[in-house]
């Protein structure tokens, strides 16, 4: 069994593992233990962080999942003493209801691995198919900036909507996902992934 080391939990979080053991064992194997530490946008910034937040989503936060003091669960995960990933999820409106997506990186926030841990879709199983799930391993924020900036040509522009008839919660997956990693690479890799490219060809632009 995993060592976890956990701050104590608030009464409603953003979205927090249904089984952290269960879930940190499978996706890191060598795992010893994990961390879990619960932060809101308001006590690292509060207005302010959140308007930091909305100009590299390039969207506005949800009044209802996304308000600044809404607590977000991060779990860090250990092998011995050394930190070898980080795993968070966040809630995202989608068409049918509320999604819950989770992902897990390495230390320089590349993601490792995928899932849904909540969807409410009749095509639920088109997205949860590790066929689909499984093309965004290996990217970073940055991935996702560039998708923003020059879609046809990015890494994330070449994933399809693996859905018939719900374009809708294939957005919102991919907005989810920006937004994920957008809260890691603040709270955790001090901002290691800033610049965003803004223009095609090399001139690029960093959003504080």
């Amino acid at each position: 069994m995993l060592v976890a080391l956990a701050r104590s939990a608030p009464a409603a979080v953003g979205c927090s593992l249904d089984d952290p053991d269960r879930d940190i064992r499978r996706i890191y194997p060598e795992a010893t233990g994990f961390r879990t530490e619960f932060i809101t946008i308001k006590e690292r910034g509060g207005q302010e962080l959140a308007a930091e937040i909305e100009r590299k989503l390039g969207d506005k936060l949800e009044p209802i999942y996304e308000t600044t003091d809404v607590p977000f669960a991060f779990y860090t995960v250990l092998k011995g003493k050394e930190i070898i990933g980080y795993v968070h999820g966040v809630n995202q409106k989608g068409k049918f209801g509320g999604m819950q997506l989770v992902l897990a990186t390495d230390i320089e926030g590349k993601i490792i691995d995928f899932y849904y841990q909540k969807l409410s879709s009749p095509e639920a199983r088109a997205f949860r198919d590790r066929a689909f799930t499984g093309q965004f391993v290996g990217m970073t924020l940055t991935d996702f900036y560039a998708y923003r900036s020059r879609p046809d040509s990015s890494r994330v522009g070449a994933i399809h909507n693996p859905s018939k008839k719900n374009p809708e919660d294939f957005a919102a997956t991919l907005r989810g996902l920006t937004k994920n990693l957008i809260l890691l690479d603040i709270f955790y890799l001090d901002r290691r992934h800033d610049t965003v490219p803004e223009k095609k060809g090399n001139d690029a632009q960093t959003i504080k």
